[in-house]
């Protein structure tokens, strides 16, 4: 889902910097005053965990490209806000060192993945849970945070795409940006998302989560009944 220069209009990537750098900044000040300094080395983890799973994209119709994220199995272990730093600092480091996202959209994707997915699959996960401890509902739960929450990010990154025509075009109508109406842009990005990235990205969640509840269940923050 990494968007690149020249497919978002000002209009657009400007409003999502400052809602990116709103989310930043709560986070890292959460992260100051509620994480000890043992868990610097999961953000670290989490981060390097992102950034590696995120390498294997795909590239899909729209200029855009399909991969799992990482997010949703963040959030889950350290919690939503800790999540939108450990993606967002992968997700920065991509486009600056490898150009993978452009400079413009690093505010878009960053929202796009490292806010809406981490909040998305940390209360999905709730929701789904409830107050069952059958290891089956936690599996499913895992699996269906991971899922939703990148299929969601995904459809919202289409819904970006597809009102460029409407508000950035030349004189002509011809647009200036991403040029693929709503009408396309959705669901090119929720089908491949809904039948085959999102479900990669749930089964990566649930696994993980499966091996953490089964060595160090402890470790695992959706499960301490509070929310940072």
């Amino acid at each position: 889902m990494h968007i690149p220069d020249g497919y978002l209009s000002p209009q657009t990537y400007v409003p999502l910097y400052g809602a990116s750098f709103v989310f930043w900044a709560v986070a890292l000040r959460k992260f100051k005053d509620e994480s000890a300094v043992k868990h610097i080395p999961y953000l670290a983890m989490a981060a390097a965990f992102s950034f590696l799973i995120q390498m294997f994209n795909i590239p899909i119709p729209g200029g855009t490209t399909g991969h799992a994220v990482g997010a949703g199995i963040a959030a889950l272990l350290l919690g939503p806000w800790t999540a939108v730093i450990a993606v967002s600092v992968a997700l920065i480091i991509q486009a600056l060192v490898f150009g993978d996202g452009g400079i413009t959209a690093i505010g878009a994707n960053c929202f796009n993945m490292a806010v809406i997915m981490p909040f998305t699959s940390y209360w999905v996960f709730k929701l789904i849970k409830g107050n069952s401890s059958s290891v089956k509902r936690l599996y499913a739960a895992g699996f269906f945070a991971g899922y939703i929450g990148l299929s969601l990010s995904a459809i919202v990154t289409a819904v970006e795409f597809g009102i460029q025509p409407m508000i950035a075009a030349d004189i002509d109508g011809k647009p200036l940006y991403a040029p693929y109406p709503l009408s396309v842009a959705v669901p090119v990005m929720a089908l491949e998302h809904l039948l085959l990235f999102g479900i990669i990205e749930g089964v990566v969640t649930a696994m993980l989560l499966k091996y953490f509840l089964k060595h160090e269940p402890d470790a695992v923050y959706a499960l301490r009944g509070s929310s940072k």
